[in-house]
This record gives C-alpha cells, structure tokens and sequence, in this order.
C-alpha cells in the first residue's frame, strides 16, 4: 500500500493486512492431463507458462497457470469423508500443485504473493472437478466445495522449494 494511501474503512484495512506466512508444504506437478502426479522438492515457475513439467496449457490468457490448495484443509475434506489418518486425503489425490500451511489461500483473492523466487497472481477459486467422486468415491465433489484451494498465475519467474515461505505482496493503493 503506498504510504498516503488509506484504507475508505476498518473492513477494507483487515481485508487489506495479510499478517500470516505461508510455508509450502507439499509440490507436484501433471505431466499428463490425466496421468499421476509427480512429486517435486523443487520446480521452477515461469512467467505466463506455469511449472515446469505440468501439462497445464501456456500463455498469458491462462489463468489456471498453478494451483494451491491449504495444507490444513487436506485434514478438513478427509474428516467430512469419514476418513481415519491411515486413509486420510493427499495433495496429489486432489490434483493441486502447491499445497501451503499457516495462511488462509482465501486471503489473497486479488493479490500478489511471493513464493520462493516466483511471484503468482490470485486469479480465482479452485472448484472440485466431477473426476473426483469417480476417483476417490461418494461425497468426494461436497467436500471439497470451499476448500479447493485457489488458481493462480506467475507473474515473475523462480524455483519453488518446499520449505519456501509465502508471502503476500504489500497492496499498491486501496480505493
């Protein structure tokens, strides 16, 4: 936010003041649209291309570029399917390429964020594909609903890690 700019009121200032860091916790890519997921320690992120490695389609117009999805709504969809620990849901059984802890994913609608070297854009929510009740059985589709995580863009290019933190980009000017 620049400096002589003022959040029009106290709902916009909370809305506006991100005090949490992320941590990537988890990172896959698809080579294959409907292949397995591969998992990574690290990947690059490039400008208006995605990851490397996953099947997602470049350009700039793609806005499903990457995926996140929060780390700690992974225990929140196992528990609405009756799920012991043993049987418990993965980021790659959804399909996400970052899954990150310790930031609410929906806090950053409309915003930039760091992750690693890779600055990514927020450009929409992550919905459940019909896929999954095929996959990972009945009630998968009703669980995921809001915890889906987000779809976002690289903005500027770098290597992720998991380990890197995400951080989120100060707003430039509040309306």
């Amino acid at each position: 936010m620049r400096p002589d700019a003022y959040p029009a009121s106290p709902l916009q200032a909370l809305i506006a003041a991100v005090p949490q860091q992320g941590q990537v916790r988890w990172i896959g890519v698809r080579p294959e649209r409907l292949g397995d997921m591969l998992i990574l320690d690290a990947v690059e992120a490039r400008r208006e291309a995605g990851l490397t490695g996953d099947h997602a389609r470049p350009g700039p117009r793609n806005a499903r570029q990457v995926t996140l999805i929060q780390w700690e709504h992974l225990a929140v969809i196992s528990a609405l399917l009756g799920r012991d620990a043993q049987h418990a849901i993965k980021p790659e059984d959804l399909r996400r390429n970052i899954a990150v802890s310790g930031i609410n994913l929906f806090s950053l609608k409309g915003r930039r964020f760091r992750i690693g070297q890779a600055i990514l854009e927020t450009t929409g929510w992550c919905q459940p594909c019909t896929k999954l009740e095929q996959r990972l059985g009945l009630g998968t589709f009703q669980a995921v609903r809001g915890h889906g995580g987000i779809t976002a863009r690289v903005i500027h290019s770098g290597i992720i890690r998991l380990g890197d933190p995400l951080e989120v980009e100060p707003l430039e000017y509040v309306e």
